[in-house]
């Protein structure tokens, strides 16, 4: 059979596409949290991503000098504004005009700011005045980025606790709190109107507390599991992030807004907690965050969004030893201050970040550590927002051979290393393949 040229070209071109966007996890970031009074300087934390596979960075604020020192880093930067200012941004276009004059225009194109989220789990707070302000606050954020030429280039939304679902089980029955209708709806409108993406704080870990049962660890944890039916669907589920994630969808969908894009704002596991806090470990949060991104990693996508990543960013790049709560809250972090990891989580070249530890650890004055003066969200909703959502997602769901994905549990650097070799050996052995084709058809024309 003879394979056309221009076939052979096509084939190579996708394939090469393909290893690309696999190899660039552009859909991987991290919260980078400032309630802390013991954080390594912006400069040093930027040569730590540097050294990661993590493509974006979320603030809670905007803090200037971290926006400045991730200038031509590449890294995509989502910067916040604090839910206090959402009555101001509301009623006054002058100081959403400040705001961007003083937060993105010195910095941006150098400093890749690509989201704006006004205020954090607003939706859930019942502060009707601050819920009531929302939509006009981002308006006015979204009309100032329009007057400075950056409509379209950065996009505006806010960020919910998975609290805003009214059902979630099974996730193809997902569905809005009916108490948020008009203005969910409303904000939807905005998204779909400007392209902003609508962002959610799934965290499993918050459901395991709610059902402390081993397989529902495990089913949390991506680690065999029997699985989860979706009745309505006939899908199984193998792991509650892809149950919360579908079960936003679906409540998108519910709405007529599933071209809304989907974002994880935050997703994490603690790796320690106070006595009675149920689920912190080292094995548990290694688990959780090195399984997550080897699922994301896979492309697969969940059950209802196939083939593609969600955006995702990991809670959090330290712990934050000023949050108020549990022990728990406080430890989340996949790097301690000194610039070392945790645990091996999969996104760390070990000898890169040693390095980066060693250089760190030196130096005969301490720099300033960066505090949570500079207009930061208070972080409430990272962690704490989204346990009212008990379980959100757990979907009781058959299999469905595509959409199945069972993790196990372990060194996620080592998978992503044999990936990358598999990738260029197939790629070199289509390579001489479509040569061998395209000398055959010169030969017989």
């Amino acid at each position: 059979m003879v394979v056309l040229p221009y076939t052979v070209a096509f084939l190579l071109l996708s394939f090469l596409q393909t290893v690309k966007i696999t190899n660039s996890q552009s859909f991987i970031g991290i919260n980078y949290g400032q309630v802390a009074d013991n954080l390594p300087p912006p400069s040093s934390t930027a040569k730590l991503l540097q050294s990661t596979s993590i493509q974006k960075v979320r603030l809670n604020g905007s803090d200037t000098a971290i926006i400045k020192a991730l200038a031509k880093t590449g890294i995509g930067i989502v910067i916040g504004t604090a839910n206090g200012d959402i009555p101001g941004l509301a009623s006054d276009p002058n100081f959403a005009k400040s705001w961007i004059n003083t937060n993105v225009l010195p910095f941006y194109p150098a400093s890749n700011i690509i989201l704006i989220t006004v205020g954090n789990g607003v939706m859930t707070s019942n502060d009707q005045n601050l819920m009531n302000r929302l939509l006009p606050a981002m308006q006015n954020v979204q009309n100032a980025l329009n007057d400075a030429s950056l409509g379209g280039k950065i996009k505006v939304s806010t960020v919910h606790s998975m609290g805003v679902l009214k059902q979630s089980e099974p996730p193809s029955s997902g569905s809005f709190d009916p108490s948020y209708g008009d203005l969910m709806k409303a904000l939807l409108e905005f998204s779909r109107a400007n392209g902003s993406p609508f962002a959610i704080n799934p965290y499993p870990y918050f459901a395991y507390r709610s059902d402390t049962r081993p397989e529902t660890l495990a089913f949390c944890l991506f680690q065999p599991n029997v699985g989860r039916m979706d009745g309505n669907t006939k899908i199984k589920y193998m792991n509650m992030f892809d149950a919360q994630v579908d079960a936003v969808y679906s409540a998108l969908n519910s709405m007529g807004f599933k071209n809304v894009e989907i974002v994880v704002a935050e997703t994490g596991w603690p790796f320690k907690g106070d006595d009675n806090d149920v689920g912190p470990s080292i094995e548990n949060a290694k688990a959780y965050n090195g399984n997550l991104i080897a699922h994301l990693r896979s492309m697969v996508g969940t059950p209802l969004m196939p083939g593609k990543s969600v955006d995702t960013y990991l809670f959090a790049l330290y712990d934050e030893d000023l949050k108020p709560g549990p022990g728990s809250e406080r430890s989340f972090g996949l790097f301690k201050t000194d610039l070392t990891m945790v645990y091996d989580f999969g996104l760390s070249t070990s000898s890169q970040t040693q390095s980066l530890a060693k250089a760190a650890q030196p130096s005969p004055s301490p720099a300033p550590a960066v505090t949570a003066t500079n207009t930061i969200t208070s972080n409430n909703g990272s962690n704490t927002s989204t346990s009212t959502g008990t379980g959100t997602g757990t979907g009781t769901s058959t299999s469905s051979s595509t959409n199945n994905i069972s993790i196990s549990s372990g060194s996620g650097s080592n998978k992503v290393y044999l990936i990358r070799i598999f990738n260029l050996g197939f790629l070199y052995g289509f390579m001489r393949l479509s040569l061998i084709c395209l000398f055959f058809y010169n030969l017989q024309t």
